[in-house]
């Protein structure tokens, strides 16, 4: 008789733009980019558009905006009040 092994799930691994370190998906929080050109927060992973992925962590965040790693991710120039936006987003504890 065959003996088969249990299936294990493969769990998703994403780097975070910030710390540049491979996390769990889930761990990470993703930013995407809206086919109409718009970049925000998705807290449930499911919007539609280019995503790029960031810790739970708002010193990885400034440190994405320092290096410029959601610009070139998304190909295009991130204006500042979306930055601000994002870091009081991620820092109002709406992170979950």
């Amino acid at each position: 008789m065959v003996q088969t092994m249990p299936k294990v799930k493969k769990i998703p691994q994403r780097q975070c733009v910030g710390c540049r370190e491979m996390k769990d998906k889930k761990a990470l929080l993703r930013v995407v980019k809206s086919p109409e050109g718009q970049v925000s927060l998705d807290f449930t992973g499911k919007k539609s558009g280019r995503g790029a992925y960031v810790c739970h962590d708002v010193e990885c965040l400034r440190r994405a905006r320092k290096s410029r790693a959601l610009e070139r991710a998304f190909s295009t120039a991130i204006p500042a009040e979306v930055y601000d936006a994002m870091e009081a987003e991620l820092g109002g504890g709406n992170g979950q």
